[in-house]
């Protein structure tokens, strides 16, 4: 029974080492929420790759565009991180709070990348990254 036990122990192991699994997928194998996203806040977009990852809890997607637009999906198809090398992040996806809040203290700037998993990480185009909490509220600035 020990040796039974021992052998499902080292077996779980090995499966939660070697769970992770990277591979390379088409455009019509992410989510349709994800497809959605692009099409819509990315329009003439044109598709470098996209992976999905695959842990053995969960799975999320990266998508790379040609212009560098770098965006990250949760298995569920749910965008959590944003990220534009050639321009600013589309203003549809950015809460209005937040929006207000860089026009106002940092009027000549852009919001190049967008980040919403715990808090919302704004990294603007001076290079300033600024975190609000879900209530849109300012908990950090680092520079």
């Amino acid at each position: 029974m020990k040796k039974l036990f021992t052998l499902l122990l080292v077996t779980l192991f090995a499966g939660v080492a070697f769970a992770d699994n990277d591979r390379a997928i088409d455009f019509n194998e992410l989510p349709e929420k994800a497809q959605k996203f692009i099409q819509t806040h990315f329009p003439n977009y044109e598709l470098s790759y996209a992976k999905k990852d695959v842990d053995f809890f969960y799975s999320e997607y990266e998508v790379m565009l040609v212009d560098g637009t770098k965006l990250e999906f949760s298995g569920d198809g749910e965008w959590k991180d944003v990220e534009c090398r050639k321009g600013a992040v589309p203003a549809a996806i950015v809460p209005k709070q937040i929006t207000e809040y860089v026009a106002k203290r940092y009027p000549d700037t852009k919001i190049l990348k967008i980040d919403r998993e715990d808090n919302y990480d704004i990294e603007l185009s001076n290079r300033l990254e600024l975190t609000f909490d879900k209530k849109y509220r300012l908990i950090d600035i680092d520079d």
